[in-house]
């Protein structure tokens, strides 16, 4: 994949709080890097659904903030589809509730995928993959 220093941001509506905090991290970490998201989540439109994959496939990798929040936000579960679909480099981070929470609660797309703590290492880890 050419490199776009693009990195794609996925997550709930209600997270946004924690969506600038990640872009500040990022910010601090790899400066290079610009971060890419869906201001607006209208999972309903079809025209809504085109933009957000032509977003993605625009981006090196994609990191997905996972929350409580994350269960009943159809807009960020078509993003992280997108990106699956993509085959795309993915991070999905989670606060101590998400990463505590049993596999069983969280939608089919997310089932058996590995849900890291938010913490500098593994966001730096995950960044410095995307640039090589």
């Amino acid at each position: 994949m050419e490199s776009t220093n693009q990195v794609f941001i996925s997550f709930a509506l209600k997270d946004a709080d924690l969506r600038d905090k990640l872009i500040e991290q990022i910010n601090k970490e790899s400066p290079e890097l610009t971060s890419v998201f869906m201001p607006e989540k209208k999972s309903w439109e079809s025209a809504w659904k085109e933009e957000c994959r032509e977003k993605v496939r625009g981006c090196n990798g994609a990191i997905g903030i996972i929350t409580a929040h994350t269960v009943r936000a159809d807009g960020q579960l078509w993003e992280l589809r997108c990106v699956f679909e993509a085959k795309m480099k993915i991070l999905l981070i989670g606060d101590d509730e998400a990463c505590q929470m049993s596999a069983k609660k969280f939608p089919d797309l997310l089932r058996d995928e590995d849900i890291l703590p938010w913490n500098s290492s593994n966001i730096a880890m995950f960044l410095g993959k995307l640039q090589r």
